[in-house]
């Protein structure tokens, strides 16, 4: 018994001098908040003793840390992290670029954006950082903005100008990054604000809101170049609401081409193929009326599509890996504000991830939408990401579409032509996709 005892105690001294394990780093994504990942990275370096670690085991948690906490807004975190010249994936420095965006947009924090930009487009340049995704024109726009409402007029021309010379025009016509275009116009008309060409982005962003290629941030902007060439904001309000009118009217007669009158069950929704105009692609099918769908929600209750007979249903389809798909929230949201609980509902309905990827997802990023859970693909055998549905008071489907429609107002204004169609209904025929 002593012998045993002896040997314990011996494996638990040796146990207890072995290096603690490195943080897994799929887990460590799963952390919902910034402060809280943080404390586990800090926890690792302390069960280390202070022994440095291997860049190569901590390279992914430091990049991750740098990019999370711009987005909660801390400047100087970001900086201490980024101080340690971490090596950003493909998809961190996606998230850092939306993340400077929040800071411009949002917190209107230009100065840190001017320096935030100007230090990663020298590492751009210089060739230590990469850019996969393409968005180092987001930079420039971001820092010649930036340089604008800072009053540095010159720095922020230069910086237009490079941009205009190195981007190609039609790239900005491919709808994947949210308000890609949009962003860029509004951008372009702070840099011509701060020139003193009034009339030029007037008229810049009167044509922008007459093609949807438009955001809510474009509003501000607007306002002060209204004013400077009216020489009052009366009328301000009136004028772009009758923009944003015009461009309703014509995605609402868009839509309204696209209103299904009888969809029988089972159903095979298609899209043309893209690669060829003679063939379609099947998005999804369905065999089930939509009633009889039972899903859950993030803290892993039923919910029966069922209940909301009565209302206009819309259910969306996404994952956290589709870019366009979140890009698509922002329009969700405005139509969601527009209409009582006993109107309508609407679901985004995630995809083949686990509950806990979804549900950190969705506190990282602060996603508001009702937020439903799919894993198996089993309600409608989605074949794309996104994909979207409405259904009728009594459950019949009545549109379906897939894509990012480029804009935030471009998707409110069709989602929301779709809403008012189905309300208005534009046939009698009521016996098909809902049973």
């Amino acid at each position: 018994m002593k012998k045993i005892l002896l040997l314990l105690l011996l494996s638990s001294k040796l146990m207890a001098q072995q290096p603690s394990k490195v943080i897994d780093f799929n887990e460590f994504m799963l952390i919902e908040r910034v402060e809280d990942q943080e404390k586990q990275y800090n926890e690792m370096l302390k069960a280390h003793k202070g022994k440095s670690l291997p860049d190569s085991l901590t390279n992914d948690l430091r990049a991750e840390l740098a990019f999370a906490w711009l987005a909660n807004g801390n400047v100087e975190r970001y900086q201490h992290y980024k101080s340690t010249s971490p090596q950003f994936t493909a998809r961190q420095f996606l998230y850092l670029c939306n993340a400077l965006e929040k800071m411009f947009d949002e917190k209107k924090d230009y100065r840190s954006v001017e320096k935030i930009s100007a230090a990663l487009l020298q590492e751009l340049k210089a060739g230590t950082l990469t850019d996969d995704l393409g968005r180092m024109p987001v930079i420039m726009e971001l820092n010649a903005a930036a340089n604008a409402r800072l009053g540095n007029i010159d720095m922020a021309k230069e910086m237009l100008k490079a941009i205009n010379k190195s981007v190609e025009v039609g790239s900005r016509e491919v709808p994947y990054f949210r308000d890609h275009k949009s962003n860029f116009i509004n951008r372009s008309a702070i840099v011509m604000l701060s020139c003193g060409q009034f009339q030029e982005a007037f008229d810049l962003l009167s044509n922008a809101y007459k093609h949807a290629d438009s955001n809510p941030y474009m509003d501000i902007t607007f306002k002060e170049i209204f004013q400077k060439v009216k020489g009052t904001d009366q009328g301000f309000e009136n004028y772009l609401k009758g923009l944003k009118d015009e461009a309703y009217q014509h995605y609402y007669k868009e839509v309204e081409k696209l209103y299904i009158a009888n969809a029988q069950l089972p159903f095979e929704a298609t899209i043309p193929d893209p690669d060829d105009a003679n063939e379609k692609l099947v998005l999804f099918k369905a065999d089930k009326p939509v009633r009889d769908i039972v899903l859950t929600d993030l803290a892993n209750k039923p919910v029966a599509l069922g209940n909301y007979k009565g209302k206009v249903l819309v259910i969306d389809f996404w994952t956290t890996l589709c870019t366009p798909c979140v890009a698509a929230f922002g329009g969700f949201e405005k139509v969601v504000a527009d209409y009582s609980k006993d109107q309508m509902q609407l679901f985004v309905i995630n995809l083949f991830e686990s509950d806990r990827t979804v549900k950190a997802y969705v506190a990282q990023k602060g996603i508001k939408l009702d937020v439903l859970h799919d894993e198996e693909n089993q309600a409608y055998d989605v074949q794309g990401t996104p994909t979207k549905m409405v259904f009728d008071t009594d459950g019949n489907l009545r549109f379906y579409s897939a894509g990012y429609a480029g804009s935030t107002d471009r998707e409110y204004y069709k989602l929301k032509a779709m809403v008012e169609i189905t309300k208005a209904g534009l046939s009698t025929s009521s016996k098909s996709f809902g049973g």
